[in-house]
This record gives structure tokens, C-alpha cells and sequence, in this order.
């Protein structure tokens, strides 16, 4: 195999079929052989994590999404993943003399999507920094204890969910508060960084490699502790909407639920496993409104709806389901101006073009 060829746009897209083959047919020893061999015909470690590895976990994701792989695939595929990370990590390719400062990476407390800080971690190790990798589902208490007892020079958060952007916000001003600038990433910040900006991070990077560059180009201090919690500075939240929404999330899917078999008939008929179903559904859009009410973002929402549409679209349940969904939550929320609003554009959304399956709008490109 000609390490040139391996590492053009060509190479690597064979190599990639190569590895989907083996990842889907939970061929572990073939995943690993692959990818070790283009690092040992010449293919840099960071290419193979972010040009070959990552392009064909993404799509494991918007294959899952699509209905062409099932649950078990999808988690099959992504644990050989993450071992295969972890063989390249130790492997003497990979291997580099820290130079540079330390930088804690971390994914937010309730996000288990670990596979992008991991990437992060190991792009950074590669170009000489000492890395404290914290791994998923860090609780903020645990993040700033460590920092207590570490000196580091910034923390990189990792969040691929848009539900954990309040556990983001609170973990961004902990940090800043003990004075370590922060930087984020992650789909659930948004395509463009909006979010970033919105819950006040010092910084914000769409991928690993600009993480990276970002890092070495060094965070400026304007974000850090001002006498001031960040935390507030989201006045829209004054109305308590989020508040009263995120209290009564358990309340309200047993609302919908209740009244969907008058609205919906076809509920009635579910089995105890597509009613369980349904109510993870149900509780997903509950929590999608409420993250929306606490970024006030009216796309946030939308997307994730047209998305859901796709998705239920995709293993044959009828979309319209989710209109009278939509519709209970209206009635429930009917005093609630914001709420209201939200409801009304993702219903209009409902009404367009079908969206076909695909990317979560908050998972991991």
C-alpha cells in the first residue's frame, strides 16, 4: 500500500470504505489492522483520526438516523471506535513529547457522546500539549475540583446535545470563576458557535483541528471572572418559562401521552414497547422546548422537530403523529407567551416539505 496514495483524498476514501465494511460487520481485528497499517505506511496519526476514523463514524450515525443501521449496529460499530482511538493512542506513531501547556478536556455533565472530545484530546496530545482528558459526563463539581488541583492552562469542553447547553453554561462560568479560560465544541453549540457566544465561552472551535490552532494561538482572559455570574446574563429568562417548563417536563409527557390515544386513535392500539417509545419521544420534544426556551432560539426547536419527522419517517411511523403532540403541549402551555410561540413555528414546520432522515441536528458531524 503507497503511503502517498493513502493519504490523497483517493487513499483515504478507500481506506474509509475498508473501515465502514469492517465497523458494520463488527469486524474489530480488520478495523484495527486497517487503520494501524495506514500508520504505518506513512499516514499521519492526526489524518487517520480526523480524515478516517471520524468520517466513518459520522456515518454510522447518519446511517442509524436513516434506518439502514439498528440500534445494536450502531452501538457495535461505535464501540470498536472507541477501542480503535484507543489502540492509536498508544501507538509510537502517536506518541509526542509534551511542549506545550496543559489543557483539560472534558465532555458536560449528562453528555455521553465522547468520541469528538476524545478526538480533541488526541489531536492536542499529537501537537505537544499535556492533556488531562476527563472522558464523558464530567459533573461540574468534579471539573472544578480537578482544576483546583491541576494548573492548567485552558479547559476544552465537548457538548454534541443541545439539551446540555444548561449544564454547559453552568460548567463554562464554574470554570471561568476559578479563573480558567474555556474553551467549546461540539454540535450542541451550534453550527456557526451561536451558542458559544450566547452562554459567554471564551472561546469556540467547530472541529479539532481548529480547537487546536485556536489553543496555540491562546485564549484571551475577557471571559474570566468579572464580579459578575454569567449565569444571569440571559434576561430573557426573567419570564421563568424554562424554569416552569424544565419543573414540569415528567408532568407534561404524561399529559400528552394521556390525551394522545383521543387525538392520535392509532396510540391506542400500541403495544407496552411502542408506548414506551412514544413516551421517549414525547419527553425528547419536552426537553428540546425547554433548551429552546433557555437559549430563546425558535430554530433550535424547529430543527429538531423536522428532524424527528425524518426520523419517524424512516421506520414507517407516520410523521402527522407529531402534530397533535405538538397540539396538547399548546393547550398545556397556552399562558405561556414564549412556549406558544415555539409550538406555533414547529407545527408551521410540520406542514412543509417532508425532511428526510439524516445528521441529528445535535450529533457530531
Amino acid at each position: 500500500m503507497n503511503a502517498r496514495n493513502d493519504s490523497g483524498p483517493d487513499g483515504l476514501q478507500a481506506l474509509r470504505d475498508r473501515l465502514w465494511t469492517a465497523l458494520t460487520g463488527r469486524d474489530e481485528h480488520r478495523a484495527a489492522e486497517i487503520v494501524l497499517t495506514a500508520l504505518e505506511d506513512g499516514v499521519g496519526a492526526e489524518t487517520v483520526l480526523l480524515d478516517l476514523v471520524a468520517p466513518v463514524q459520522a456515518k454510522v450515525g447518519t446511517e442509524w438516523a436513516a434506518n439502514r443501521l439498528s440500534v445494536a449496529q450502531e452501538h457495535a460499530a461505535s464501540a470498536i471506535t472507541e477501542r480503535i482511538v484507543a489502540v492509536l493512542a498508544h501507538h509510537p506513531a502517536a506518541r509526542t513529547a509534551p511542549a506545550l501547556g496543559r489543557v483539560t478536556v472534558a465532555c458536560v455533565d449528562q453528555e455521553w457522546h465522547v468520541l469528538p472530545a476524545r478526538l480533541l484530546a488526541e489531536v492536542l496530545t499529537l501537537r505537544g500539549w499535556q492533556v488531562d482528558f476527563l472522558g464523558a459526563q464530567v459533573p461540574t463539581p468534579h471539573l472544578i475540583d480537578h482544576l483546583h488541583h491541576n494548573a492548567v492552562d485552558a479547559v476544552a469542553l465537548s457538548s454534541s446535545i443541545p439539551t446540555r447547553l444548561p449544564v454547559a453554561h453552568a460548567a463554562i462560568t464554574a470554570c471561568q470563576a476559578v479563573g480558567v479560560p474555556v474553551l467549546v465544541g461540539g454540535a450542541a453549540f451550534g453550527p456557526d458557535g451561536r451558542f458559544a457566544r450566547l452562554l459567554g465561552a471564551d472561546a469556540w472551535a467547530p472541529d479539532a483541528r481548529a480547537a487546536a490552532r485556536r489553543l496555540a494561538d491562546g485564549i484571551p482572559a475577557s471571559g474570566l471572572a468579572t464580579g459578575r455570574q454569567r449565569i444571569d446574563d440571559l434576561p430573557h429568562l426573567a419570564d421563568q418559562e424554562y424554569t416552569l417548563v424544565a419543573r414540569s417536563q415528567g408532568q407534561l409527557v404524561k399529559e400528552v401521552l394521556a390525551r394522545m390515544d383521543d387525538r392520535f386513535p392509532a396510540v391506542a392500539a400500541y403495544t407496552a414497547p411502542q408506548r414506551e417509545r412514544t413516551a421517549e419521544d414525547i419527553a425528547h420534544i419536552v426537553e428540546f422546548l425547554a433548551v429552546a426556551l433557555y437559549t430563546d432560539d425558535d430554530e433550535l426547536f424547529t430543527t429538531f422537530i423536522t428532524w424527528t419527522a425524518g426520523i419517524l419517517s424512516a421506520r414507517r411511523v407516520p410523521a402527522r403523529s407529531l402534530q397533535p403532540a405538538l397540539d396538547i403541549l399548546a393547550t398545556e402551555l397556552k399562558d405561556f407567551p414564549r412556549s406558544t410561540r415555539l409550538l406555533d413555528r414547529a407545527r408551521s414546520a410540520l406542514d412543509g416539505a417532508p425532511v428526510p432522515a439524516g445528521a441529528h441536528p445535535g450529533a457530531p458531524a
